[in-house]
């Protein structure tokens, strides 16, 4: 089956895909990170709770919530097992390319819908062709947990459909953006592992300053939706060498951001 090319009627939407594709990658193996990253203890990578959520649960923007520790290790290694599965091809890891042919510095692998700048298919379209790996019930369980604990969950069932993987390896970043191919309105869900982020919001209507940033370390889940789930939104630093040691995932940080589309 061909893929499924969806596009938006938005400026950017509007952009053909560039013709030259990804760049297929790879992870190192399992088991082979290099020494001197900090070994973090559980204990100091984990908050305080007082009073359930409070103190841990913060709202940087409005319908924007921050949860610290939210993924206890176990849950953080589970999915660090399940990344270095998705990543391998067929319609594995690579690095975007977006529509003026710039390869992006992060690594992408997609479930449920294939993404590239700036559409959704259901085949890699810019690598191999082959249909997107499914998006595992585990993760949509996930998503709508994390809805609900952060107030999120609305009168409609969330049904997440949807899995947008990013790498970021030593000195990767992500220049701010929309979310803004998916015809939902639905909460945009991010987990973060590994290296400590700094995470930068602007504006639904621009890009530039003020900026609000967000440090989202290993285990940290952010939800945006409302007013701002079209909100521009980067990543412009990753501090190298905060992954917990008891953590294997190659030098970078993992984030998982899960969507609903609405696409048909």
């Amino acid at each position: 089956m061909s893929g499924i090319d969806v596009r938006l009627p938005s400026a950017r939407s509007r952009m053909r895909s560039s013709r030259l594709g990804g760049v297929p990658t790879t992870l190192p193996a399992s088991g082979s990170t290099p020494t001197g990253q900090l070994s973090l203890g559980l204990a100091a990578n984990q908050p305080t709770v007082v009073d359930g959520n409070a103190q841990r649960l913060h709202r940087p923007l409005a319908d924007v919530v921050h949860i610290s520790g939210w993924l206890d290790a176990a849950e953080q290694q589970e999915l660090v097992e399940q990344f270095r599965q998705w990543a391998i091809p067929p319609a594995g890891l690579r690095h975007p390319r977006v529509p003026t042919g710039h390869v992006m510095s992060v690594q992408s692998v997609c479930l449920g819908w294939h993404w590239q700048p700036y559409a959704y298919s259901r085949t890699a379209d810019d690598t191999d062709h082959a249909p997107v790996k499914p998006m595992p019930s585990g993760l949509v369980e996930l998503a709508c947990r994390a809805v609900a604990v952060a107030g999120m969950a609305g009168d409609v069932a969330y049904g997440p459909d949807a899995a947008i993987v990013n790498f970021y390896a030593p000195d990767a970043r992500l220049g701010l953006h929309q979310d803004g191919e998916e015809p939902s309105d639905a909460p945009v869900v991010t987990i973060s592992l590994g290296d400590t982020c700094t995470f930068r919001m602007a504006g639904v209507d621009r890009r530039t300053g003020p900026f609000t940033d967000v440090e989202l370390r290993s285990g940290d889940l952010l939800v945006f939706g409302g007013v701002n789930r079209r909100i521009y939104h980067g990543v412009p630093k990753v501090a190298r060498g905060t992954t917990p040691g008891w953590l294997d995932l190659p030098p970078g940080r993992l984030s998982i951001t899960l969507r609903e589309t609405g696409l048909p």
